[in-house]
């Protein structure tokens, strides 16, 4: 996201407020926290900071949805690449003492920080764009808190989310050694409350459009995932309706995979991390992509059983193994090494999909057969419009696990596996859903740092 990165200056600030007085050093490169934070144009800057930080390779720059797919790999994903903390996320064996999963903690919460910054001064901006820039903070604040209470707490529905441990909710800003706290984590109902009151009120402040920034769909997109994940039928479906009429001007791309590798948001994008050769991160081309395309050699193979969920007319199971083909380059799945890879993460510099129309109109399709309702239009209607984009054969009649089988076609690979899977109560490589070792424990690091903070069970 474009960021000018003067969102480092509060980080900078917290370590150089931690030094003598008497040594009186200052950071030429850097600004105090009340210098960031006094002007429209600083806080305006900041903000972009807080776009960057969610944009990290950490977030949603690739690992935010990588790890959600490699967790639910259910012997359809294998990872043959050599670095044992993707291995272990893959196993389902994650030590506490992971990097991976202490740098997901840890970009989220700056993220959150930053955000926080930006509404504790928002009286600062221009009062004619003070809405817009609070309603991008709370949508940056609303999505980290709900990404990590989904990887570091039981599932919403797993037990009681009134007692279970979610994630501390950080509403205030921390800039210096003596504002940092010892936070416990609030209940999961507690986070899932807050994270759907952020989205609500940035809903209702953002504008229909926004360039590559947040706008109101993109916010009630988010919001119709937090109530989806809670089983909150009517919250998803009225969430994903409201998202579905205000994305001005989007629409289902006629051809699937012109969906991916593009340098530019496409009709089809809600939302997007932008990727340029000068910023941005894109772990999901680094891991899944192979050198035919300038990438390494691939670290994540598919194995058949998952293209078996297609049937044979259907664009979205598409392959070739012929490196000098034109359809190398607009099929689905590339071989190598006899084994499938799966190209929508194909090329460098390429965007990074967050929110696409497509998962709207499966989710309404959902909620609405749950409740037995058909807001905005019919289940069958929803599914069969992504069906049909893709030469699969319309649906006569639904089953519940149809809309479960249709996210895994559709939405592959962009980090919807596991939490699918807690929603649909599926078993993962032998575990049932609610498993310990399919929640992710607390870093180590943060253990240490926070007494108030418990490790999940199992760890």
């Amino acid at each position: 996201m474009k960021s000018k990165y003067l969102s480092i200056a509060l980080i900078a600030s917290i370590v150089l407020a931690s030094c003598k007085k008497e040594l009186n050093l200052k950071d030429p490169q850097g600004l105090d926290p009340q210098t960031a934070l006094a002007t429209d144009a600083n806080i305006k800057r900041v903000l972009q900071g807080g776009y960057d930080a969610l944009s990290s390779s950490s977030m949603y720059g690739g690992n935010a949805q990588l790890f959600a797919d490699l967790a639910a790999s259910d012997g359809q994903l294998n990872w043959v690449g050599t670095f044992n903390t993707y291995r272990e996320v893959w196993g389902k064996s994650i030590i506490t003492t992971n990097p991976i999963i202490r740098d997901i903690w840890g970009a989220g919460y700056n993220a959150i920080n930053i955000a926080n910054n930006v509404i504790a001064n928002i009286d600062k901006v221009v009062a004619a764009d003070q809405a817009r820039v609070k309603g991008e903070a709370l949508f940056i604040r609303g999505a980290m808190h709900f990404e990590l209470v989904r990887y570091f707490a039981k599932d919403y529905t797993d037990g009681d989310p009134n007692t279970n441990p979610g994630i501390p909710v950080m509403k205030q800003p921390t800039n210096a050694s003596d504002e940092i706290t010892k936070p416990s984590r609030a209940k999961v109902a507690e986070v899932y409350a807050a994270v759907i009151a952020d989205l609500i009120e940035a809903e209702s402040l953002l504008p229909t459009t926004n360039g590559v920034y947040a706008t109101k769909s993109a916010a009630a997109a988010i919001l119709s995932r937090a109530y989806l994940q809670k089983a909150d039928y009517t919250g998803a479906r009225d969430a994903s309706n409201r998202a579905i009429t205000s994305a001005t001007g989007k629409s289902l791309l006629p051809v699937f995979m012109n969906n991916f590798n593009q340098a530019a948001n496409t009709a089809e994008d809600i939302f997007a991390i932008q990727v340029s050769d000068q910023d941005g991160a894109n772990n999901l081309q680094l891991f899944y992509s192979v050198d035919i395309f300038g990438a390494r050699d691939g670290d994540i193979e598919v194995e058949p059983t998952y293209l078996s969920l297609y049937e044979a007319t259907d664009v979205r199971r598409s392959s070739t193994n012929n490196p000098g083909a034109t359809t190398a380059f607009n099929t689905a799945f590339y071989v190598k090494y006899s084994a499938y890879r799966t190209t929508k993460w194909r090329d460098l510099y390429k965007n990074v999909k967050v929110i696409r129309l497509a998962e709207l109109y499966l989710t309404r399709a959902e909620a609405n057969f749950r409740l037995g309702t058909a807001l905005g239009d019919t289940p069958l209607n929803d599914i069969n419009r992504i069906r049909t984009r893709s030469s699969a054969t319309p649906l006569a009649v639904l089953t519940l696990n149809d809309f479960y089988d249709e996210r895994r076609r559709e939405l592959a690979f962009e980090g919807f596996g596991l939490h699918d899977a807690k929603r649909f109560k599926k078993t993962i490589d032998g575990l049932p859903w609610n498993n310990n070792k399919l929640v992710f424990p607390i870093p180590f690091r943060e253990i240490n740092a926070n007494s108030s903070l418990t490790q999940n069970s199992g760890y």
